[in-house]
């Protein structure tokens, strides 16, 4: 019950007014029906100015204004319901908005359930209470009120089902808020898969589900078309596997994420499933599929850290290329790998680790330690930079032996095993150089025993000469054409020299693995189909970014570019499918980034590669060539505070790149001195990793750069994949401190943007976002039309008409389905709540009427009941009260007759004396009279005397006899009722 004021005389008076008698009131006019249904319902009506309320007063006969305050969930404005009251009888004038002048947009309005941006949770639900012009006041669910603009608020599907969808296309609304909402309820139900179209959006668990990857899960999966199952990393494999072989074209499969995000095992799960498709074809008794499996733990022993982000990074991109037969039987097999970090192998931060091999070389069996000479990975310098040298639940002992059956498995001898690790250890020990000052001016010698104890050991291992090995570190050769001069270098170029050794017998050494695995695997010449799959790494973002991240956004700048046009194809081919009009749709490109990168001349690959073939070039100076060659670009960005740092802003946001290290990252060269030295050496697998550079190549190779080298190599790529049909995998990983059950908003949030998956929705709401079959249309919005519905017009018809009714325009209408531009489903969704609130509020008042006279009734029995004990009370009291006076009257009475009855004995004991008395007197006399008559009546008189003397003592004793008697009788007659009467007093 509310109050509500009114304005009498100068006066306020406020009355309560009962919500069922209003409502009941309203109920019984017949006229106004239609215009009150405009409101939600018949809550209590609140307390307003007085400039916008009056009494709602029954009594008074003259018209009233009727203010009703809608409850904050309505989506409508405050309306004013002028009606007269007739006893009995409520009568409707008129109907007008008092508020709202200035209107929200259709599908945000007062009660509107919408998201707004949140910095803590990335997006927030919450309700609209208020809207001021552009702006809205919204009551989150949190309990926090926030005021932001109306183009920054989208509306939430409040009848999304409870578990989220499987595909993000069905959502209602196809927007940031709504696609991070659906993967977090599916994360919380353990779904870590959903689509987005034939996007597969993986997020990483962080836990076992050995369930989801058995062999009756791959069975399971095994020709079901795409979407008829839960989403899974099998179907999409499935997909490409089925499209490969009744189309006959090569596929693609593209796994992207940020480090820590599950490719890698994503990567294993579609290789895993492809070889069981696959079936067997090999030879030597190791098959093709069982190599191309095998080859993932000897990649990731050497091509794999952990890093900050993910215990099992991958720290290169891998792009495999399986091959089938006509039969669709794997035939051959060949692995790509692109931009190995080589700078790990000598830098290392904590708590990161370098690369797993020589963690595992370091727990290898006894006698291999021994036979290296190894020991604790703390004891080497490329290892002990970080504090960190064991991983949680993991075994370096038990993965040394599964590195060592893999390389057995993909065609790596014994002999070679036994190289590749001999020289890991010679890295190592190579790592445990130091050098000090020399004799001569900017020279240097080794520092200590140590240091010449692990040259010695580092020269023992890959068989070289001790002296050859020590000048190759401190000495360099410059050749002129007048002489060939020896220069000595000081210790920090010769620590350099070391670091440079040692990273590129690494890379070498990595490229020659993967170069034995595609050769052990063999390709197929004959195989006219593959199914690459592309494990590469995200989008990186660091406080420090250098020369790698740089790479490493520039192929995912190329990536995007490939997934917004395969996107924006598929988009297409959908509206040429529903054969509607689609010419209009804008579609952006990155390729102003991309030139900026690559372009020729012009681009930052080119002005590096120009920087480092000077000598005398620094980072300083290629920092103010990037300046004054990108002044005006809008994707470059020069940072105030500082001189060589260059930004970038990608598709994904604003990269600052740290520019210290680019040159020399970027330089593609071995040192003379290294190659003569290593190409010698007795070993032949060592000397295999340097071959010989024939003079004449040396002659007329130009400059060679990593950073133009990874360009060829991305063109390839990139080439190879639009020769396929791609299908997209974007991995998520939920949190950083990966833990399950746990889902960072904001994390994910950057993710989805940075794995274009927010783009994909972009270029989505560009064209028509929403699109529903006619059935779940006409199922969703028949109640905005019910009389098009009843009649007889086939579905496509009905949605016409329903649309035309709604007056909605630029929709487009396919073959199966109704295609909705953005913000047109949420336009449906608000005049279909508005039409189920009339509906609500017609029950509403239909449920509270019957509510309160349920109530009524029920206060009407409790009040009979209750008179009814009253009244027994009532009675019981009065009996009580009758009771007690009858018996005072009783007591009263016995008590009345008893002092009369004592007052009688008294009267009757007194006249029994008096008589006595008279009588003795009246024989006194009598007695004296005799004595004086004469003497013979003496004698007579004695004689009688004698006589009546004798009659007298027989009367006499006769008297007293009956006396005794009758005062006996007497006696026990009034004892009997002297008892009765103590009787009853005692009672």
């Amino acid at each position: 019950m509310e109050e509500e004021t009114e304005s009498r005389g100068g006066r306020e008076t406020s009355q309560a007014w009962p919500m069922a008698m209003a409502a009941t009131n309203l109920q019984q006019c017949s006229e106004p029906i239609g215009q009150i249904q405009r409101l939600r319902n018949y809550r209590p009506f609140q307390a307003m100015p007085r400039r916008h309320s009056c009494l709602l007063c029954p009594h008074l006969h003259k018209n009233i204004s009727l203010l009703l305050r809608l409850p904050s969930f309505s989506p409508l404005p405050i309306w004013v319901v002028r009606v007269v009251w007739i006893p009995k009888t409520w009568c409707c004038l008129e109907t007008h908005c008092v508020i709202g002048e200035e209107k929200a947009p259709a599908n945000i309005l007062i009660g509107s359930h919408v998201w707004v941006e949140d910095q803590e949770v990335a997006w927030i639900d919450g309700e609209v209470t208020k809207t001021n012009g552009e702006e809205a006041e919204i009551q989150t669910t949190d309990g926090k009120k926030v005021v932001a603009s109306l183009s920054k608020i989208y509306p939430k599907d409040v009848e999304a089902p409870d578990g989220g969808v499987d595909d993000m296309t069905k959502l209602s609304y196809l927007h940031e808020p709504g696609v991070l909402q659906n993967l977090s309820t599916r994360y919380s139900l353990n779904e870590i898969y959903t689509y987005t179209g034939n996007i597969l959006i993986a997020v990483n668990p962080f836990q076992r589900l050995p369930h989801l990857y058995d062999a009756q899960m791959m069975a399971h999966y095994k020709g079901a078309p795409l979407g008829e199952l839960s989403p899974h990393v099998f179907a999409i494999a499935d997909v490409a596997y089925r499209e490969m072989i009744n189309e006959e074209k090569s596929n693609s499969i593209l796994v992207s994420g940020e480090s820590g995000a599950g490719k890698t095992e994503t990567t294993k799960m579609l290789m895993s499933y492809l070889a069981y498709l696959g079936g067997r074809a090999g030879t030597e008794g190791r098959t093709v599929e069982q190599q191309v499996l095998e080859s993932n733990p000897v990649l990731e022993a050497f091509g794999n850290a952990k890093t900050v982000r993910n215990n099992n990074s991958s720290r290169f991109g891998k792009f495999v290329e399986i091959q089938f037969d006509k039969r669709g039987r794997i035939s051959g097999a060949a692995i790509r790998t692109y931009l190995l970090e080589r700078s790990r192998v000598c830098q290392v931060s904590d708590p990161e680790r370098n690369y797993h091999c020589f963690y595992l070389l370091c727990a290898a069996p006894q006698e291999e330690i021994e036979k290296y000479k190894l020991g604790h990975p703390k004891c080497f310098h490329y290892l002990n930079q970080s504090n960190c040298y064991e991983l949680v639940g993991v075994s370096d002992a038990q993965d040394y032996l599964a590195t060592r059956r893999a390389m057995d498995v993909v065609g790596i001898s014994k002999e070679e095993q036994d190289a590749i690790f001999r020289v890991v250890a010679a890295i190592l020990h190579l790592g445990n150089v130091e050098f000090t000052k020399g004799i001569e001016i900017d020279s240097s010698a080794l520092k200590d025993d140590k240091s010449k104890f692990h040259l010695q050991t580092a020269s023992e291992l890959l068989m070289c000469d001790l002296g050859a090995l020590e000048d190759a570190l401190c000495k360099r050769v410059i050749i002129t054409p007048e002489e060939v001069i020896k220069r000595t270098l000081d210790p920090l170029s010769a620590s350099v020299s070391r670091d440079g050794l040692a990273k590129t017998i690494y890379s070498r050494l990595f490229d020659w693995l993967v170069h034995k695995i595609n050769n052990s695997i063999g390709q197929d010449p004959n195989s006219t189909s593959l199914i690459g799959v592309l494990d590469i790494y995200g989008f990186e973002s660091f406080k420090t970014n250098s020369f790698e991240q740089f790479c490493i956004n520039y192929t995912n700048e190329k990536l995007q570019q490939h997934f917004n046009q395969h996107v924006f194809k598929m988009e297409q081919e959908e509206y040429t499918k529903e054969q509607i009009d689609w010419s209009y749709i804008e579609f952006v490109d990155n390729q102003d980034v991309l030139d900026l990168i690559e372009k020729k001349p012009g681009g930052v690959i080119t002005l590096l590669d120009e920087a480092c073939m000077f000598p005398k070039s620094t980072h300083e100076t290629f920092s103010q060539k990037l300046y004054q060659t990108f002044t005006k670009h809008k994707r470059f960005i020069k940072p105030k505070l500082s001189r060589t740092d260059f930004t970038i802003a990608h598709y994904a946001g604003e990269v600052q790149y740290q520019s210290d290290q680019f040159l020399d990252k970027n330089k593609d060269y071995v040192v003379p001195e290294h190659q003569d030295l290593l190409s010698a050496s007795k070993c032949t697998f060592v000397a295999g990793l340097f071959p010989p550079i024939p003079e004449e190549t040396t002659k007329s190779s130009k400059f060679s750069s990593i950073g133009s080298r990874f360009k060829l190599q991305l063109q390839q790529l990139m080439e190879t994949l639009n020769s396929t049909e791609p299908h997209y995998i974007r991995c998520v990983k939920p949190n950083n401190v990966l833990k399950p059950a746990i889902f960072e908003n904001v994390n994910v949030m950057q993710q989805l943007r940075c794995g274009g998956v927010l783009e994909a929705i972009r270029i989505s709401c560009a064209g028509y976002p929403t699109r529903r079959t006619f059935f779940e249309f006409i199922n969703r919005f028949k109640i905005l039309a019910p009389e098009v519905v009843q009649g007889s017009y086939e579905e496509k018809a009905t949605c016409v008409k329903i649309l035309e009714k709604m007056g909605l325009k630029g929709y487009q209408i396919g073959i199966t389905k109704v295609f909705l531009r953005a913000g047109q489903m949420a336009e449906l969704d608000a005049r279909r709540a508005e039409k189920l609130s009339n509906s609500a509020k017609i029950i509403q008042r239909k449920i509270r009427t019957h509510i309160t006279r349920q109530k009524y009734l029920a206060i009407l029995r409790a009040t009979i009941i209750l008179q009814t004990i009253c009244r027994g009370k009532l009675v019981c009291k009065l009996y009580e009260s009758m009771r007690r006076e009858a018996g005072a009257i009783t007591i009263q009475k016995n008590l009345r007759r008893h002092f009369s009855w004592k007052s009688y004995k008294r009267i009757q004991f007194s006249a029994v004396i008096i008589q006595a008395g008279s009588r003795s007197m009246a024989a006194r006399n009598q007695f004296r009279y005799k004595n004086k008559t004469k003497a013979a009546t003496v004698i007579q008189a004695c004689w009688r005397c004698y006589k009546v003397f004798s009659c007298y003592k027989k009367l006499k004793r006769a008297v007293l006899v009956s006396q005794c008697r009758w005062r006996g009788r007497l006696g026990r007659k009034e004892l009997r009722k002297l008892k009765m009467v103590g009787v009853i007093t005692s009672n």
